[in-house]
Protein backbone atom coordinates (compact mmCIF):
# COMPACT_ATOMS: atom_id res chain seq x y z
CA UNK A 1 0.00 0.00 0.00
CA UNK A 2 1.52 3.20 -1.33
CA UNK A 3 1.44 6.05 1.58
CA UNK A 4 2.91 10.03 1.22
CA UNK A 5 2.95 11.65 4.68
CA UNK A 6 3.87 15.22 4.12
CA UNK A 7 5.22 17.22 7.65
CA UNK A 8 7.09 20.55 8.91
CA UNK A 9 3.42 22.54 7.97
CA UNK A 10 3.05 25.31 10.97
CA UNK A 11 2.72 28.77 11.64
CA UNK A 12 4.74 31.40 10.96
CA UNK A 13 5.36 35.01 10.29
CA UNK A 14 5.69 36.64 6.97
CA UNK A 15 9.34 36.97 5.57
CA UNK A 16 9.84 33.65 7.52
CA UNK A 17 10.86 30.06 5.98
CA UNK A 18 9.56 26.66 6.78
CA UNK A 19 10.72 23.56 5.35
CA UNK A 20 8.28 21.09 3.78
CA UNK A 21 8.63 17.17 3.53
CA UNK A 22 7.13 14.09 1.85
CA UNK A 23 8.00 10.89 3.21
CA UNK A 24 6.91 8.13 0.68
CA UNK A 25 6.66 4.40 0.91
CA UNK A 26 5.20 1.22 -0.76
CA UNK A 27 6.18 2.56 -4.50
CA UNK A 28 9.29 2.71 -6.32
CA UNK A 29 10.26 6.30 -5.35
CA UNK A 30 12.89 6.93 -7.97
CA UNK A 31 10.26 6.00 -10.57
CA UNK A 32 8.06 8.34 -9.73
CA UNK A 33 7.79 12.53 -10.59
CA UNK A 34 6.94 14.15 -7.85
CA UNK A 35 4.76 17.17 -6.69
CA UNK A 36 3.66 19.85 -4.19
CA UNK A 37 0.17 21.64 -4.30
CA UNK A 38 -1.89 23.70 -2.33
CA UNK A 39 -5.63 24.52 -1.41
CA UNK A 40 -6.20 27.98 0.08
CA UNK A 41 -9.99 27.98 1.94
CA UNK A 42 -12.53 28.61 -0.22
CA UNK A 43 -9.81 28.26 -3.38
CA UNK A 44 -9.20 25.33 -5.87
CA UNK A 45 -5.84 23.36 -5.20
CA UNK A 46 -3.41 24.36 -7.51
CA UNK A 47 -0.07 23.30 -8.30
CA UNK A 48 3.00 24.27 -6.55
CA UNK A 49 6.31 22.40 -7.87
CA UNK A 50 7.28 19.73 -9.34
CA UNK A 51 10.55 17.36 -9.89
CA UNK A 52 11.16 14.81 -12.30
CA UNK A 53 12.08 11.28 -11.48
CA UNK A 54 15.28 9.72 -11.11
CA UNK A 55 17.43 11.07 -14.13
CA UNK A 56 21.49 9.75 -13.10
CA UNK A 57 21.35 12.97 -10.34
CA UNK A 58 20.04 15.82 -13.11
CA UNK A 59 16.21 16.64 -12.37
CA UNK A 60 14.33 18.55 -14.03
CA UNK A 61 12.38 20.94 -11.50
CA UNK A 62 9.58 23.32 -12.83
CA UNK A 63 7.24 26.18 -10.68
CA UNK A 64 4.18 27.79 -10.73
CA UNK A 65 4.63 31.66 -11.31
CA UNK A 66 3.54 32.44 -7.38
CA UNK A 67 6.05 31.08 -5.86
CA UNK A 68 9.31 30.82 -8.82
CA UNK A 69 12.73 32.21 -6.64
CA UNK A 70 11.31 31.71 -3.21
CA UNK A 71 10.55 28.21 -3.27
CA UNK A 72 13.05 25.01 -4.39
CA UNK A 73 11.76 21.44 -4.23
CA UNK A 74 14.51 18.30 -4.23
CA UNK A 75 14.76 15.08 -3.53
CA UNK A 76 16.22 12.18 -1.77
CA UNK A 77 15.56 9.56 -2.88
CA UNK A 78 17.54 7.29 -0.69
CA UNK A 79 15.34 8.49 1.82
CA UNK A 80 12.42 8.35 -0.62
CA UNK A 81 11.22 11.83 0.56
CA UNK A 82 11.02 15.11 -1.14
CA UNK A 83 11.27 18.58 0.35
CA UNK A 84 9.74 22.15 -0.58
CA UNK A 85 12.00 24.87 1.24
CA UNK A 86 9.92 28.01 1.31
CA UNK A 87 11.59 31.37 2.00
CA UNK A 88 10.14 34.79 2.07
CA UNK A 89 6.79 33.41 2.61
CA UNK A 90 3.26 35.26 2.37
CA UNK A 91 0.24 35.23 4.10
CA UNK A 92 -0.86 34.25 0.09
CA UNK A 93 0.97 31.04 0.64
CA UNK A 94 -1.57 29.90 3.39
CA UNK A 95 -2.96 26.65 2.31
CA UNK A 96 -2.84 23.06 2.93
CA UNK A 97 -0.01 21.73 0.85
CA UNK A 98 -0.09 18.25 -0.81
CA UNK A 99 2.50 16.36 -2.24
CA UNK A 100 1.73 13.58 -5.14
CA UNK A 101 3.63 11.09 -7.05
CA UNK A 102 2.99 10.05 -10.73
CA UNK A 103 4.83 7.62 -12.85
CA UNK A 104 3.75 9.38 -15.92
CA UNK A 105 6.52 12.67 -15.19
CA UNK A 106 6.30 15.70 -14.90
CA UNK A 107 3.46 17.05 -17.52
CA UNK A 108 1.38 14.71 -15.16
CA UNK A 109 2.20 16.65 -12.42
CA UNK A 110 1.60 19.85 -13.85
CA UNK A 111 -1.76 18.99 -15.23
CA UNK A 112 -2.54 17.93 -11.51
CA UNK A 113 -5.57 15.44 -12.22
CA UNK A 114 -6.21 11.99 -11.88
CA UNK A 115 -2.44 11.60 -10.57
CA UNK A 116 -1.56 8.54 -8.93
CA UNK A 117 -1.14 8.76 -5.16
CA UNK A 118 -1.62 12.17 -3.13
CA UNK A 119 -1.05 12.99 0.58
CA UNK A 120 -2.75 13.96 3.27
CA UNK A 121 -1.65 17.37 3.45
CA UNK A 122 0.27 20.02 5.91
CA UNK A 123 -1.67 23.31 6.84
CA UNK A 124 0.73 26.09 6.28
CA UNK A 125 -0.24 29.69 7.88
CA UNK A 126 1.60 32.35 7.20
CA UNK A 127 0.38 35.54 9.13
CA UNK A 128 1.67 39.06 8.33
Amino acid sequence: QVHLVESGGGLVQAGDSLRLSCLASGLTFSSYAMGWFRQAPGKEREFVAVISSSGRGIYYADYADSVKGRFTISRDNAKSTIHLQMNSLKPEDTAVYYCAADHQGTFAIRAGSDLDYWGQGTQVTVSS
